[in-house]
């Protein structure tokens, strides 16, 4: 099914696919070469990026192809990262092979989708055939194809166990302690995975969250994949996201986390701190900044690739307590005030 939406200049075209996707693309008959995967967050669907695809494909109608991600809708979020990253990854080699123009690749993702991304593209990745350490994000790829942006929004890249890392627990120590012990009732397989709980249903290994964190875990090489994409970005709620705590979301410790002022900037009046973070600017610090020790070895695993932190804060919108999924962009007219935050992501993304 296909259905157009803009002026004659900006019209997108979104067909549904047969699973409950959704493609987006410019109606003139783009011959687009990138394709930008969006992958929603737990028991969402591929309309939540609806609005997000549709400005990405009207700012750059002849460049990009947009795919919303289908096979890890609703209750599918809860069979576990690894299981839905496996489906991505299937996911994503069946759009290209549809499209065969595509000769680049990039990924938005929501929430527990930037975990899943993460997963499928350790799948996908293919290193340089021939050529030193030193080109290696040069020459490796993703799925055959060129990787440019990895982008994720409000991502719990640390997992929800520690402190605060769901704000809607308040902090409190025993109601976090209970929250890990019977998460899995709830959110099954994906609520152990987050809560770092998964060491029984991996036969004694680490937990799925610190294996992803290191290329010799006898996996997929999750970080040379994560490496491979020539920027990486962490959009973040700094309050008002009761789902997702912004130390998790900004793979950042306590210490880190920046002083941050109301923006004067009126094309993005919700992002109020913006930084580019090289590789391992920080080393191991002491447990007792907000991190136990698993948490710091995340924190020093995600450390070994240059990221971009964008910091965004709602609470003068009406919608704040919505905060998780306005930074999304999720509802064009509930969540409009989340339009900024899209709007930043395009203007920085590279074709």
């Amino acid at each position: 099914m296909e259905n157009g939406e803009g002026g004659e200049n900006g019209a997108v075209c979104s067909r549904q696919t047969e699973n409950g996707g959704e493609d987006v693309c410019s109606c003139r008959g783009s011959h687009a070469d990138h394709l930008v995967v969006m992958v929603h967050g737990i028991l969402g669907s591929a309309s939540d990026w609806k609005f997000g695809a549709e400005q990405f494909v009207k700012s750059f109608p002849d460049k990009i192809f947009v795919h919303c991600s289908e096979r890890n809708m609703a209750m599918l979020t809860l069979d576990g990262v690894d299981v839905m990253g496996e489906r991505l990854a299937d996911e994503v080699l069946e759009v290209i092979k549809r499209k065969p123009r595509l000769r680049k690749i990039s990924f938005v993702a929501h929430s527990v989708g930037g975990l899943v991304a993460r997963y499928a593209i350790g799948k996908l990745y293919k290193p340089p055939k021939i050529g030193s350490e030193e080109k290696l994000s040069a020459n490796a790829t993703i799925a055959d194809l060129e990787p440019v942006n990895f982008i994720t929004v409000a991502t719990p890249h640390l997992g929800s166990r520690g402190n605060k890392q769901v704000p809607l627990l308040l902090g409190v120590a025993a109601l976090e302690r209970a929250a890990g012990r019977l998460v899995h009732w709830i959110f099954r397989r994906t609520g152990q995975h987050l809560f770092l709980t998964d060491c029984d249903i991996n036969e004694g290994k680490p937990p799925l969250l610190k294996r992803m964190v290191d290329d010799h875990s006898g996996e997929y090489p999750f970080m040379s994949a994560l490496r491979s994409f020539r920027r990486r970005v962490a959009y973040s709620n700094v309050d008002y996201d009761h789902i997702v705590g912004w130390r998790t979301s900004s793979i950042r410790r306590s210490s880190q986390l920046p002083k941050w002022e109301d923006s004067i900037d009126e094309k993005y009046p919700h992002i109020v701190y913006e930084e580019r973070c090289k590789v391992c600017e920080c080393e191991s610090a002491k447990w007792g900044d907000g991190l136990d020790e698993l948490e710091e070895e995340l924190v020093n695993g995600l450390s070994h690739v240059p990221w971009e932190k964008v910091d965004v804060s709602f609470h003068n919108s009406r919608f704040r307590f919505a905060a998780h999924s306005v930074i999304q962009g999720k509802d064009d007219y509930i969540h409009s005030e989340g339009a900024d935050v899209i709007q930043h992501m395009i203007d920085r993304f590279l074709v």
